[in-house]
């Protein structure tokens, strides 16, 4: 049975077809075909040249206006944010903070280059091949001077400090993106800083690897390292478009929603089940993979992880750090 546009979605999301699902893309190329023809009918001493300009300039239009599905961008600039090299994003500025010292990822890398720096560039790993015991003891002290520290209370087993690395998610994470940016290789039981990665460090100190780890961070690490979810949702294309959004309103809940009706595609990797619907999966692997393992992991945001208060459940809000604001400047608000 063909769904009406005011039906529910079959994926479950509990809005109408028209507001999820249904093919914009195809009823877009409809209307643009039917506005040449119309525009054909209506001149009909146009040549065929004088009519692909036509077409050349509806379409230019159609890609250049304001979608509200995309919360104010066009397709042209969507295009841009999803497809584009790291280096050639349009309408926003990545600059590199003057201070570091609020990221976690930042300074464990400079308590690996420090480390380094004081054996001739390289220091022996553990037997299982980990960073060694005194390094993860000198980056568990530092807890307290994130911002996250304010909401740990377990800090034996957790994300920002532990006993060795294996226990230790932000410290591993940072090792395995200073390897994949090329900042440091492991090899015969060292840890080896390259000779140019030491002479960059040396002449422009933590700064020169923020924007390598950083595109490490987004364009090459498996996202889904660190979780065993079923589904793998990979979200790293659309990176940019949810970081602009929850900087524009802090909302977590909300940005889960935007993501859903941006991207209706979306909801079909996750299959309905009895617990949660796709869009609630969805939400699940965004703040897994983008708030907690990625924002949170950089210092550009906080989250409280209290969920309810009694059996209320209590609204997901992410806390601006400083340091987001400095790192990403758009000049597009939309809405």
């Amino acid at each position: 049975m063909k769904l009406g546009r005011n039906d529910p979605c079959s994926c479950g999301s509990g809005k109408k077809y028209k507001r999820c699902c249904m093919d914009s893309t195809s009823k877009q190329h409809v209307e643009m075909c039917d506005d040449i023809a119309h525009t054909a009918a209506m001149n009909p001493h146009l040549s065929l040249d004088e009519l692909n300009l036509v077409a050349q300039h509806k379409v230019a239009e159609q890609n250049n206006r304001p979608r509200a599905d995309f919360c104010g961008l066009s397709s042209s600039q969507m295009s841009n944010w999803l497809y584009a090299p790291f280096s050639e994003l349009a309408n926003v500025t990545i600059n590199i903070p003057n201070n570091l010292s609020t990221s976690p990822v930042m300074r464990y890398l400079a308590l690996i280059l420090d480390e380094a720096m004081q054996h001739d560039g390289a220091f022996k790993a553990t037997s299982k091949g980990n960073l060694p015991a005194k390094l993860v003891k000198q980056a568990s002290d530092v807890l307290p001077e994130f911002a996250v520290a304010q909401y740990e209370t377990d800090p034996s087993i957790s994300e920002y400090t532990g006993i060795n690395e294996d226990k230790f998610n932000a410290l591993h994470y940072t090792r395995i993106l200073a390897e994949i940016a090329g900042i440091m290789v492991q090899k015969s039981g060292l840890f080896q800083v390259k000779k140019t990665a030491q002479k960059q460090y040396q002449t422009h100190g933590l700064q020169a690897f923020f924007l390598p780890m950083l595109e490490a961070a987004i364009t090459k690490y498996n996202w889904g390292y660190f979780d065993s979810l079923k589904e793998n949702s990979d979200l790293r294309t659309f990176w940019l478009f949810m970081l602009w959004r929850l900087q524009s309103h802090g909302a977590i809940d909300t940005l889960i929603e935007e993501v859903a009706v941006a991207f209706p595609d979306l909801l079909r990797q996750f299959p309905s089940d009895k617990y949660y619907t796709p869009q609630e999966q969805l939400g699940i692997h965004i703040e897994s993979r983008f708030i907690k393992r990625f924002l949170q992991f950089w210092g550009f945001i906080t989250v409280d992880p209290k969920r309810f208060a009694g059996k209320e459940r209590l609204p997901r809000k992410a806390n601006i750090q400083p340091l987001l604001i400095q790192t990403f400047h758009f000049t597009f608000k939309g809405q």
